[in-house]
């Protein structure tokens, strides 16, 4: 086996691929395995942008939310984050969308900061979504930049607001309507916008300039005719 040139190639691919796992998978799990995790309800307790967006899902659609997450509180978005996850991930959203920056082919352009080891060590990041392919945008940086209700009906029918998309239409995240997500709806909508939502500036790469729209004067106002000429008669005028 070792006398041919296929026997070394394939022993020495074999050791090549043992040393990467070793030093991609086994080294860092070993390294890292005491770093602490956080729980869901540590990350809504230290994180006020996502309480924001869930109060704002709230005010978007408060029959719904009533109705399957009561009151917009710390506890409740926990749960709606950990249902959307679950939800995100039974949907096959990762196949389409990775949440992972890469250092390469100007990402930090399209999609923000590379990605830091510390945005990971969470339970709603366990297993890491590396994402196979890009069929869609990265997702890490999503949070804040769509509105709630604009997430609604791209979840609905993703064509109304992304001309030309492939997404498919996901109508069992509401009750017949765009305006009226159940509650798997409404958790899918607090995944995403909490993509992100740890960033210091939110969101981060965003650099948000108010448009300076130039408004045309007003026209002058025509003078006023005086009282004189518009109810003074003359003598004449009095006359006849």
């Amino acid at each position: 086996m070792f006398e041919s040139k296929s026997g070394v190639l394939l022993v020495g691919g074999l050791g090549f691929f043992l040393f990467a796992f070793l030093s991609n998978a086994v080294v860092p799990a070993l390294l890292y395995r005491d770093l602490p995790e956080a729980t869901t309800t540590e990350l809504v307790a230290k994180n006020a942008q996502v309480m924001y967006q869930f109060e704002e899902l709230s005010n978007c659609y408060p029959e719904q939310f009533k109705k399957y997450f009561g009151e917009p509180t710390q506890e409740n978005c926990a749960k709606a984050l950990e249902l959307g996850r679950q939800i995100y991930v039974n949907e096959g959203c990762w196949h389409c969308h990775s949440q992972f920056v890469r250092p390469v082919s100007r990402e930090v352009d399209r999609w923000g900061p590379v990605a830091r080891t510390e945005e990971y060590q969470n339970v709603l990041q366990r297993p890491v979504m590396f994402g196979t392919r890009r069929v869609g945008p990265d997702l890490s940086r999503e949070g804040g930049r769509h509105a709630s209700d604009w997430h609604a009906v791209h979840f609905y029918q993703p064509k109304l607001v992304s001309h030309g998309s492939t997404m498919p239409d996901y109508p069992w995240l509401f009750d017949g309507a765009p305006d009226r997500p159940n509650q798997r709806g409404l958790a899918i909508i607090t995944y995403v916008q909490w993509l992100g939502s740890w960033l210091e500036s939110y969101p981060y790469y965003e650099d948000y300039q108010p448009l300076e729209i130039e408004r045309p004067e007003a026209p002058a106002e025509e003078s006023a005719a005086t009282p004189a000429e518009d109810s003074a008669a003359t003598p004449a005028e009095e006359a006849t």
